[in-house]
């Protein structure tokens, strides 16, 4: 038998959608939003009945009934820390996306549970998230910083990390629970992920925290130049905030946040940008070996997932610094509605249990 799934992927100003029949897509769309229009909701969370009729035109259009769907699957976004899988929406996950003092903000994959749920409901049918960012399966020596006051979190690209992870696990002929890998996914922000047995034990902060700069992030930084920086009185916390996780990265140095155009820079012979490529990925390649610490050098694979990863130069220049390590392995792009959509197909199969929100 086939399950049919939706999946919804919101993000600040779309929508992506998808319906697949288990591991084959019926159709894929992205719902493009006028701010403008967005802004008349006031906030995030009250957007989530406009985007629900949005999604459900959207199947009209493409011959979807919702009666046919077994399952409805929406981004998870900023609940509280949970392991990897798939997690029932609950009226508590609703309540904890709805919290910005949680993370510290909303963010729009907060949405992904409320519309889900809104069709869910109104459908009788589950209604899930799959490996949200906040995904924390981090052993506890992972956690220690250097100051009790602060702990080390988890906050990755834990939805495609954790799917690709299972893909090559399947590739290699290999149980993923009894599989070590390295993740790295290079998009606007990087993850580098230590995969032991399946859990990601431990992973950089690829928003603000540890690790290497991106085409929009700042990555690790000189803590006694960025106290200087913070107390300058040049910037409000907000302000050097964004700084850090939108216009850091190839976009301070650079003016750019797309790899596509650093790419024809550096075939036209412009060496600075030819410089900060290179130091993206020198410091991409120590967050790898990094990991392979981490996992006492027991590593069955290394794998690069994201936008950044169809640029031949940048990935040759990794390959050379990390291919002792492990076999290298390569997934252009991303499998975000794949991963969410084979979350709920996994759970109709009973292939893997569907989880109680614990909080």
């Amino acid at each position: 038998m086939k399950y049919r799934v939706l999946a919804i992927n919101p993000g600040s100003t779309s929508t992506k959608i998808a319906v697949y029949d288990d591991m084959t897509p019926v159709f894929e769309v992205t719902l493009r939003h006028d701010p403008a229009e967005l802004d008349k909701y006031g906030g995030i969370i009250e957007q989530y009945a406009f985007r629900e009729h949005l999604v459900l035109e959207a199947m009209k259009e493409h011959n979807v009934a919702p009666e046919t769907l077994e399952a409805v699957v929406g981004r998870g976004g900023l609940v509280r820390s949970v392991g990897g899988g798939t997690w029932k929406i609950c009226a508590n996950m609703l309540r904890d996306l709805k919290d910005p003092g949680l993370w510290g903000r909303i963010h729009a994959s907060n949405l992904g549970a409320f519309i889900a749920d809104a069709i869910s409901r109104e459908l009788h049918i589950p209604g899930f998230i799959v490996d949200p960012v906040v995904v924390d399966e981090f052993e506890d020596i992972a956690r220690i910083s250097g100051i009790p006051e602060i702990t080390r979190k988890s906050l990755f690209h834990a939805l495609n990390i954790r799917y690709i992870a299972r893909l090559l696990a399947k590739q290699l002929n290999k149980d993923f629970n009894q599989t070590n890998m390295i993740a790295v996914h290079m998009g606007g922000g990087i993850s580098v992920a230590a995969i032991k047995n399946g859990r990601v034990v431990d992973v950089n902060n690829a928003l603000l925290g540890m690790g290497p700069f991106s085409p929009q992030r700042c990555g690790a930084l000189p803590i006694g130049d960025l106290l200087d920086m913070a107390y300058s009185g040049k910037y409000t916390l907000k302000e050097l905030q964004g700084k850090l996780s939108k216009t850091g990265g190839f976009m301070a140095y650079l003016g750019t946040d797309s790899g596509i155009e650093v790419e024809k820079r550096i075939e036209a012979g412009d060496t600075y940008a030819a410089l900060i490529m290179d130091a993206m990925c020198y410091q991409v390649a120590k967050e790898i070996g990094a990991c392979a610490t981490v996992l006492y050098g027991k590593v069955d694979a290394i794998y690069f997932s994201g936008g950044l990863v169809y640029n031949k130069a940048a990935m040759a220049a990794l390959s050379k610094r990390v291919e002792f390590i492990a076999p290298l392995y390569f997934f252009p792009g991303e499998k975000e509605m794949e991963a969410l959509s084979q979350g709920g197909v996994r759970v109709l199969k009973g292939l893997e249990q569907a989880q109680d929100y614990p909080y």
